[in-house]
């Protein structure tokens, strides 16, 4: 089997199915993770400097959450979904990175 042809596959929409030539770049894409809505985190690496909430506090979808700086750039984290703040992971002044969970929350879900 040469490499065009291994790049070849089945791409499924609904109930159908098409046959199609997947490039390399399609291939080595990042794969969608389903989004985690109870954990906050920061979408750059970042170091906190405001922190707007403590444990225990009920927020609403939109509310502020953490100020950070990022490349010379202050940054809001805003709450995406209601809860109430479960736990805080961070101090002012903290480097961050991508991934670390700054806050988790008990989501209110209607």
């Amino acid at each position: 089997m040469d490499n065009e042809e291994s790049k070849i596959g089945i791409l499924k929409l609904g109930e159908t199915e098409y046959k199609t030539f997947f490039t390399g770049k399609f291939l080595n894409r990042k794969k969608w993770k389903k989004p985690v809505f109870n954990r906050i985190m920061p979408p750059i690496p970042a170091t906190i400097t405001e922190i707007l909430v403590v444990e225990n506090q009920h927020v609403q979808k939109g509310d502020k959450l953490f100020v950070y700086e990022a490349m010379k750039m202050r940054n809001v984290i805003y709450a995406s979904v209601s809860g109430k703040i479960k736990v805080v992971n961070v101090t002012i002044g903290q480097k961050v990175g991508k991934d670390f969970v700054l806050a988790e929350l008990d989501v209110d879900f209607v």
